[in-house]
């Protein structure tokens, strides 16, 4: 099990929190994916590079494209200002939604709908 530096477990607002993760393209900006990091799966990714998650449904850890092939190579992570989000820069192999789209927001809302 990895464990995250005293330097950036100090970073967190909440260290024992799952922390939302939103998944950008490196190269475009492109929005591909929101998911949850606990400590252990953000000590994952920060070893070894490879977008690691928390899934809540099946209460373990992921590395995403570990079965599908779809990885997310990491190239940077950032914490927001109040220390409980991330923003993760990948660069893509693959599809990053598990429906096969590019990216997991592919479904626009009609703003005169409401």
């Amino acid at each position: 099990m990895s464990s995250l530096s005293p330097n950036v477990h100090a970073m967190l607002k909440d260290p024992s929190a799952l922390v939302p993760a939103i998944v950008q393209d490196f190269d475009t900006g492109e929005i591909l994916m929101l998911a949850y990091m606990n400590s252990e799966s953000l000590a994952k990714t920060l070893a070894t590079g490879k977008a690691t998650f928390w899934s809540r449904s099946r209460k373990e850890l992921w590395v995403k494209g570990a079965t599908s092939g779809n990885v997310q190579e990491v190239h940077s992570i950032m914490l927001d200002c109040d220390g409980d989000a991330l923003l993760v820069k990948v660069k893509q192999t693959g599809v990053a939604c598990h429906t096969g789209n590019r990216s997991c927001f592919h479904n626009p809302l009609n703003m005169d709908s409401q």
